[in-house]
């Protein structure tokens, strides 16, 4: 059966004073929950996170990794150095990643790999533009993010793989994505890795929902069938409205 996730991602927020305080909020926030919880904190305050709730059931995970292990790589990270602090999750391809950073499928697939070969659980983000939506192009861009980053791994890999889509043209652009547009595209991600893998694969991988969940609208899009939790962005940054958006489930 596939777990209910929700993930908050701090992007380039909260120094080192601010993280131990929200987190003080988040641990008093906590209490059992159907959802496993996750936080991304920036690389300079991952270690004290993680030192932090060690013994809590919040898990801390990157934002982001380089695909080589070591090298002339100036200001990356590597996928051994987020294992030998404890860090067991990685976001790729995240949307800011692929927009700001130039970052492309097959830079993608290179660091899956590399996450994956460092036992390392892949939080796999992709979506379409704008333009991509208004002319009805979608499902073609998806389906392209996915197989080109993903299907060349073997089935077995995507036990250790979460999904996320992000309809980037609802993010922050003055238009909504609805529950049911949500659920009809996590519906066809299913449904692609289904045509590539079978149904046992497709219905073990987690699709969590990137598209502005809230507290207002987290219980009617974790509703949906094919929804299994959230990346979440501004609203993981204040204790109250995220735990209200895990205990949505």
């Amino acid at each position: 059966m596939r777990k209910n996730i929700v993930a908050g991602n701090w992007k380039m927020n909260n120094d080192l004073a601010q993280t131990e305080a929200l987190i003080t909020d988040l641990k008093r926030q906590s209490k059992t929950s159907d959802a496993e919880v996750m936080i991304a904190p920036t690389f300079t305050n991952l270690w004290q996170a993680y030192q932090t709730l060690k013994d809590n059931d919040i898990e801390v995970i990157a934002q982001n990794m380089h695909f080589a292990d070591n090298g002339a790589y100036t200001g990356e990270i590597s996928a051994s150095m987020l294992n030998s602090i404890g860090v067991k999750t990685v976001i790729l391809g995240h949307s800011e990643r692929r927009a700001y950073f130039n970052e492309t499928d097959e830079l993608l697939a290179k660091k899956v790999d590399a996450a994956l070969a460092n036992d390392l659980r892949v939080i796999f983000c992709f979506g379409e533009e704008l333009a991509d939506r208004k002319a009805g192009n979608e499902e073609a861009v998806v389906e392209g993010q996915i197989k080109n980053a993903l299907f060349h791994l073997d089935a077995d890999a995507f036990k250790s793989i979460v999904l996320a889509y992000e309809p980037v043209w609802a993010i922050g652009t003055g238009e909504t994505a609805s529950p049911e547009q949500a659920q009809d595209m996590h519906a066809f991600i299913r449904k692609t890795l289904e045509n590539k893998y079978g149904n046992d694969v497709a219905d073990s991988v987690s699709i969590l929902y990137g598209g502005s969940v809230k507290p207002a609208n987290a219980k009617e899009i974790f509703g949906k069938p094919d929804v299994d939790g959230g990346l979440i962005g501004g609203a993981s940054l204040k204790a109250e409205d995220f735990y209200a958006i895990v205990n949505a489930f």
